[in-house]
């Protein structure tokens, strides 16, 4: 029952990311996609390329290889690459989170006891999973803020709009 429970659990949380971020993708340019703040943060594109790569090698043969797949080169899911389109960038947003999904709808109760390695480090099936529930929303976290950055004004809130809370909470509660 309680794995049951955890893997329904996980993936709903994992599509409310996953909903979060093509929410996010779908409102901007492929000009926008690749935006970069001042300094060295990462644009959209960056943090995307960089979440197709992560969830391709970890969950990629999930139970039966290490997570860190050695045909993954890391540092360059980080460069620029103006030449990707906006449908590119789509793209691989769908095949990291197709990836993961595939994973975790092929996970039976008995998996969640195994172990499996990560940088041939050893995890728990659910700790693995875990990490990815605290790795993936954090950039999911941040390809929000920059799409609220470019858009400014015009943007419009994925979540309860400030100041709304409370006509919010008496809608659902039927308050």
């Amino acid at each position: 029952m309680f794995a049951t429970t955890y893997l329904d659990s996980i993936r709903k949380r994992f599509r409310s990311y996953l909903d979060l971020g093509s929410k996010t993708i779908e409102r901007l340019t492929a000009e926008e996609l690749h935006w970069q703040p001042e300094g060295e943060p990462n644009s959209i594109t960056h943090i995307v390329k960089h979440l197709h790569g992560n969830m391709l090698s970890r969950w990629t043969d999930f139970l039966t290889t290490d997570g860190e797949k050695p045909n993954r080169h890391r540092d360059a899911e980080f460069e620029d690459d103006k030449s990707l389109s906006k449908e590119a960038v789509i793209k691989l947003w769908s095949e990291g989170w197709d990836c993961l999904f595939n994973a975790i709808d092929n996970l039976k109760e008995e998996d969640l006891e195994k172990t499996i390695y990560v940088r041939s480090e050893p995890h728990s099936v659910i700790d693995a999973i875990n990490r990815q529930l605290a790795h993936i929303p954090y950039h999911v976290g941040q390809i929000v803020y920059i799409g609220k950055m470019i858009k400014k004004d015009g943007w419009q809130s994925l979540s309860i709009p400030k100041g709304q809370s409370d006509a919010y909470n008496r809608e659902k509660m039927g308050k």
